[in-house]
């Protein structure tokens, strides 16, 4: 089977969140070939889950993959992470299992929205078996092709939209004193999320970052003041702790500068992330087995995974596997997954499954 054709396949055929059926339907179709002894089809909606072992009770390592592309295309390399658990499974079928063990490959949709994991946590199929680790990669541009990149702690930041709604009052433009303008609140909120950010180099608990994304405030009406805004922020900390703490005190913040400008305040969350924080233990049985260059960061990456959901229920580690030290950037409109590392990293995931110290 050729895997690189698979790959590419799934490039021209681009399934953003929540709408992954033809990848959904590709696996399904590939996987038979390879006979697990349980397919899982549509969990959490185009997700595939496919085990082989099958008793429950035996220990089961889980690897994860996702499967959806951004608006823009496979620009993330989810095509090349899919395609990777598709050889793996091919792997599995040939070479087996230590016995009275199981492995669990989950094909998983939404990743780009942060939906996804939950979903198929929720879909209550994990719970059926004896999930002793979970584990997955995502690609790096920046660090030499094939290289594993582990972080014993935090591997991805946890980040969040957040969105405040300013309520004031409207009137006409020539008496702006009769109404409630949000249009100083949202310069304050502005000034003070600025203040929030810590260094670019601190570590841990240290590290907040605010980036300010889009400002709602009145509409083309010159002949009227503004009564209503929005003033949108993404979030960011290395934990779950100190990102608890800063939602606290964003929201705190808010709160208090429009009460200081007489305006009702509400807030939502959009596309909230949790940092995906390691099992240091896991980190470490993937440097034993590998067998492959390792490197490790002290410094997360600041993008968020909702691979982290799965952390809070199972220990696992995420890692990196570098695509390449001038491979363009993930996200980029000319960014493709290098099909070089389709095999490579089945074999380190398949080395993962192999070993029975976890």
């Amino acid at each position: 089977m050729n895997f690189t054709d698979i790959r590419h396949d799934l490039h021209c055929h681009p399934g953003i969140s929540g709408d992954e059926s033809y990848a959904h339907n590709l696996i399904v179709r590939i996987l038979n070939d390879f006979h697990p002894d349980k397919v899982f089809s549509h969990v959490g909606g185009f997700g595939v889950i496919a085990v082989w072992g099958n008793q429950p009770s035996h220990p089961t390592i889980a690897i994860r993959g996702d499967i959806d592309a951004l608006p823009i295309g496979h620009r993330c390399g989810h095509d090349g992470h899919t395609t990777i658990l598709l050889q793996l499974a091919q792997t599995i079928a040939t070479h087996g299992l230590p016995k009275g063990r199981n492995a669990m490959l989950i094909f998983q949709p939404e990743e780009e929205t942060g939906m996804g994991a939950q979903k198929i946590i929720d879909a209550q199929i994990l719970q059926q078996y004896n999930i002793r680790a979970i584990y997955a990669l995502h690609n790096l541009p920046g660090f030499p092709l094939g290289t594993v990149v582990l972080n014993r702690h935090t591997f991805a930041a946890a980040s969040t939209g957040i969105i405040y709604r300013l309520t004031g009052r409207s009137t006409h433009a020539s008496t702006p004193e009769k109404g409630i303008n949000p249009g100083l609140a949202v310069a304050d909120i502005i000034k003070q999320f600025h203040l929030f950010n810590s260094h670019p180099d601190a570590l841990g608990d240290e590290f907040r970052q605010s980036t300010l994304i889009c400002v709602h405030l009145g509409q083309e009406a010159f002949g009227t003041s503004a009564g209503d805004a929005e003033v949108m922020f993404t979030l960011r900390a290395y934990t779950n702790s100190s990102m608890e703490q800063f939602m606290a005190q964003a929201n705190r913040t808010a709160a208090e500068i429009a009460s200081r400008h007489h305006l009702k305040i509400e807030h939502a969350l959009i596309e909230p992330f949790r940092a995906t924080e390691n099992n240091s233990l896991c980190v470490e049985h993937i440097e034993e087995v590998c067998g492959l260059d390792t490197r490790y960061v002290l410094t997360p990456f600041r993008w968020s995974e909702d691979f982290s959901n799965y952390l809070v229920h199972y220990p696992g580690a995420m890692f990196g596997i570098g695509a390449g030290e001038k491979h363009v950037e993930l996200h980029h409109p000319e960014y493709d997954f290098p099909d070089q590392l389709i095999p490579i990293a089945a074999q380190v995931f398949y080395d993962i499954l192999s070993d029975n110290k976890i």
